[in-house]
Formats: structure tokens, sequence, C-alpha cells
């Protein structure tokens, strides 16, 4: 073996091999285009923009890039049609845990909302059952690649919809059998999280995870509902926080109490840098708060959110934030590392993880 002469760099190659953990992303908005393609044909959903594979990938992206998450959210129409049956659901989530084991993933939170799932006929049950069985085989065909990775299921209930508390208990029925936890999802203006408080309290009083779609697009209202009322244990975007920070001319920051109780609290804030700029949370990359919440140590994690609509990976969005911000593999990896504390592993599995296989990973790239 050659001997080391020093750091990795840091390019989209480099990246790539790093370990890295992903706590935000979107079952529903990870598909392959050519699966879409594939899976219209198969299931007769002829609403598809486009039947070219290359295209409808592009399609995608610049439908997404609308700078409204409303609008963000209306692609999403086209992905959940073909997932509306056994085949879908299991080739998807297949090719989800392989996809993101090629760039590099160990561990993976991948939600979807089952609720979304039943057009054709089948029960919540038999939607997530499909949904494990495909992510099972992916993590399985990985592994014969020499590709490592663990998948676990987010639950999620839409914020406009009226079925939390089943989803609530959907998620603790399979608990032991791939699921993680609990989510809501969907437009925030309007739908407030408190209006799920029944199925939170359900997750609170079966010792439960749950995650909320926060401070993505309304702002501090909903981070501050998420935290206060309905107790929280990540905020899903959480960008908005920056919004109770306060930089003076002289670039010194001074937090305000909400923002003061998430950091004291170590709340996890599932970042997802490329989602905030094509949702228009955020101008640009550069402009992302990301940075300053990572110097004033808040629990910042990176994320894909959707790597269909946003065009992107793990890899990419960590060669993004390093370009922006001048971060080094010392960077990366306090970012993997704070995802795997945050996550909703039983807390002997993180730290295997974070000993055995980030940490080493790293210090193969650090030389």
């Amino acid at each position: 073996m050659e001997a080391t002469t020093g750091p990795a760099p840091l390019d989209l190659t480099s990246i790539a091999r790093a370990p890295k953990a992903l706590l935000h992303d979107h079952l529903d908005g990870g598909l392959r285009p050519a699966t879409v393609v594939d899976l219209a044909a198969q299931c007769g959903y002829d609403g598809l923009p486009e039947t070219d594979a290359d295209a409808l990938g592009r399609w995608f992206r610049d439908a997404a890039d609308s700078g409204s998450l409303v609008r963000y959210l209306e692609t999403f129409a086209h992905t959940v049609a073909v997932m509306q049956d056994e085949n879908g659901l299991h080739r998807v989530a297949q090719e989800c845990a392989e996809d993101l084991a090629d760039d590099g993933v160990v561990y993976a939170e991948v939600r979807f909302a089952p609720e979304q799932h039943l057009e054709r006929g089948l029960s919540l049950d038999e939607v997530v059952e499909h949904t494990i069985e495909g992510f099972r085989a992916g993590e399985s065909a990985a592994r014969v690649r020499g590709k490592n990775i663990r998948i676990g299921c987010l639950l999620t209930a839409m914020r406009h919809a009226a079925r939390s508390r089943e989803i609530a208990e959907l998620a603790v029925r399979f608990r032991d059998r791939g699921v993680v936890g609990f989510d809501i999802a969907g437009a925030e203006a309007g739908f407030p999280p408190s209006r799920h408080l029944d199925a939170f309290e359900y997750m609170r009083a079966n010792n439960a995870h749950f995650t909320i779609h926060a401070g993505e697009a309304f702002g501090l209202p909903s981070i501050q509902e998420a935290v206060a009322f309905c107790g929280t244990d990540r905020l899903g975007h959480g960008v908005r926080i920056i919004d109770d920070i306060d930089v003076d001319a002289e670039g010194h920051p001074t937090l305000g109490l909400l923002a003061a109780y998430v950091r004291d609290k170590r709340i996890p804030l599932e970042l997802c840098p490329s989602s905030n700029v094509q949702t228009g949370a955020v101008a640009s990359i550069a402009e992302h708060p990301f940075d300053l919440l990572a110097r004033l140590r808040f629990r910042v994690t990176v994320n894909t959110d959707n790597r269909l609509m946003s065009d992107t990976s793990m890899t990419r969005e960590m060669h993004a934030l390093s370009q922006a911000f001048g971060y080094g593999w010392s960077d990366l990896q306090r970012f993997t590392i704070n995802a795997l504390k945050s996550s909703f592993l039983p807390f002997d599995e993180r730290l295997e993880m974070i000993d055995h296989v980030v940490k080493p990973g790293y210090a193969v790239l650090v030389g």
C-alpha cells in the first residue's frame, strides 16, 4: 500500500468516499427519472410532463426552482402517482438505498407519507411493509457491491390533512420493524404544528421519536410551536431560526430567547441548503445561514431533502458548503457526527457508527 502524502482534496470524488449520515430525505423526492418514466408506463399513469428520462429530470429541477414552497411541493404529484402499488413502492425504496450507499451514505433516515399511497387499494400497513422490504433489499444489494448502509424509515403525516394520530400509531406499530420515528410535512402557512398535538402526545406517551417540518418558509412562530408546544426532537429545516439572531455592524451576533433555547437544548437542525434556495427560504448557498449557525455551535446537519427536485446528493451538498464557506475535512466530519448524534438510532448504535465507521473513514481522507 502506498504511503499517504497528506489530506485528500476536497473535491466531489473524495467527498463521495467520506462516510455520511442523512436525516432529512424524502422518498418521493428522490426517484431516478428513468424509474419515474418506467413505472408510469407500467401503472398506466399518463400525466408526466416529459417521457424522456433526461428531459424529465430537467423538468423536475426547473419546476422546483420557483422560489415558492407551495409550487415546489406540486412536483410531487408525479412521483407519488407511480408509487401506488407494491412494485412501485418496493422499487423506489430499493433504489433509494442503493443510490444513497453509492454516494457514501452509511446511515439515512428516509421519510414518506403512507396516506398518499392508498389510491390502488393498499392499506397503510401494506404501504409501510412494502417500503421497508424495499429498503432492506437495497441494503442487501449495496452490501454485495461492498457498500454498507442502514436505512431508518420516518412516517410522515400531511399537515393539511387529519390523519396525523393514525400515522403516529402506525409509526409506533412498526418501530421494531424499521420505522424509527414520525414527522409532519407540507405547506406550513395556515397549518401550524399545534394542530397535530394529539399525534405528538401519542408519540411521547409511547417513548417514541419525532421531528417536525418547521421554520422552512413560515418563520419563527412555526419553530416556537414545534419546540414549546409539541416538544419536537428535531427541527426539519429550521433555517428561519436565523430570524431570531441579530448580527451587528461589526459582525457580533446576539441570540434571541428562542434561538438561545434551541441552541442550549441542542435541538438538531435538519438543514437542506440547495432545497432552501429553491423554495426561496434563502437567496443562495453563499447567503445560507448554515455557516453562522455552525460557528455559533448550533447542532447543524447537512441534508438533501429531495434529491430529484434539487438534482443533488449528500456529496454535492457538502461540496457546495465547502466551496462557499471554506470547510475542511474536520468540519465535514463534525457535521456527520452531529447527524449521527441526532439520529433516532439507539445510543449505543450511534456511538458504534461514530467510532467505528465515521472516524476511521475520515482518518483515511485526512491522511
